[in-house]
């Protein structure tokens, strides 16, 4: 199995202390972040992109950029792009510019969104959103796969012989799927052959588990080798020496990021700190609490990638760190033995050398 860190750039006062960082000092945090991760092992670091209060990533391409600068090895991710209301002519083109500067290091994940900022401010409809998505995905592959594309689509002006510049360094970049409840998102990937992200921050694991089945059993619909499907996976962290000290310094936090939200598709049912780490899908605890989770997760999803995400409520960056330090000490070394490795990334010297290499693509 492979792990990553994720940010949504949430910019939000610190839980307990109150004290809120400048915009500046948050961006500087969130590379920093990237850059303590590849130092301590992670695999990938992955930006989100949101629209409204209380989050800064509107533009994650520029974050990935900043964070390609500054590191040479993590897979850079974004967690996820909103595809269904971008120009999928402007994604081609940042998605590659933050591919060659990373020397082929890209993963783009897609979704439709679950906020309501975008629509208006994008000046579209919420009722074509699945329609958006499919389109949007299709040119995206062809623009990215082909040289002088003519297209045209109910959603956009048609273009005539465009070669999107500048070309991915990958040929082309792995794109995955992000979901948390729909299945015509699951469908859309196993249709095409991609890899699938499930959300794994909200619901019980139980649901995650059903829409994973469900992509397994369209990607066999589909006639892909059923051995090639590829999974990832999210999920809230906060690894401390023992169960209870987690769950004393952490439940101030958890509980103000769930306090008083009322936004529909992001309501979690676990309302408690205890209530999170004992029955929901976040990792609270003690290395071994946590690193057996994971493994009854991979027993429910088999997936190859699990993300994490320790940016909650204004958690001070310290905090973060010493989470993650821990985390990658006492969690990830036994599980990296016992877990199947499936993701065939590339070696990232050979990638930043200029070196056409890229990841192993799913069947289909």
């Amino acid at each position: 199995m492979r792990f990553g860190v994720m940010t949504l750039i949430d910019h939000t006062p610190d839980a307990l202390s109150g004290h809120l960082v400048s915009p500046s000092e948050r961006f500087h945090e969130v590379i920093e972040l990237a850059v303590l991760a590849e130092e301590l092992g992670f695999d990938a670091f992955g930006v989100g992109e949101r629209h409204g209060p209380p989050f800064l990533s509107s533009s994650p391409p520029a974050v990935l950029g900043a964070i390609a600068a500054r590191t040479r090895r993590i897979r850079l991710f974004t967690t996820v792009t909103v595809l269904s209301t971008l120009d999928p002519v402007r994604v081609a083109e940042d998605y590659a510019t933050v591919d060659q500067l990373s020397g082929g290091r890209l993963e783009l994940t897609i979704g439709k969104g679950n906020a309501p900022e975008p629509w208006a401010l994008f000046g579209r409809d919420p009722d074509d959103q699945y329609a958006l998505q499919e389109e949007n995905y299709e040119l995206l592959r062809r623009l990215w796969s082909e040289e002088k594309v003519s297209w045209s689509g109910s959603f956009r002006p048609p273009l005539d012989a465009v070669t999107t510049l500048p070309r991915p360094h990958q040929r082309p970049p792995a794109i995955w799927h992000g979901s948390a409840t729909s299945e015509r998102s699951v469908e859309l990937a196993a249709l095409w052959g991609d890899p699938l992200f499930a959300a794994n921050a909200i619901q019980p694991v139980a649901n995650y588990a059903r829409l994973i089945d469900h992509y397994r059993a369209r990607w066999a619909a589909y006639g892909h080798d059923p051995s090639t499907a590829l999974v990832g996976s999210g999920g809230t962290l906060y690894a401390a020496a023992d169960d209870r000290t987690a769950r004393r310094e952490f439940g101030p936090y958890y509980e103000a990021a769930v306090a008083g939200r009322d936004v529909p598709g992001n309501n979690t049912p676990f309302r408690t700190v205890d209530d999170a780490a004992g029955h929901g899908p976040a990792f609270i605890g003690s290395p071994d609490r946590i690193a057996d989770k994971i493994r009854r997760q991979h027993d429910a999803y088999g997936h190859a990638l699990q993300f994490f995400s320790v940016e909650v409520a204004g958690l001070p960056f310290a905090r973060k760190a010493e989470v993650l330090r821990l985390t990658a000490a006492e969690v990830l070394p036994a599980l990296r033995h016992e877990l199947p490795d499936t993701l065939a990334w590339p070696d990232p010297s050979g990638a930043a050398s200029g070196d056409p290499a890229r990841p192993a693509k799913v069947a289909g």
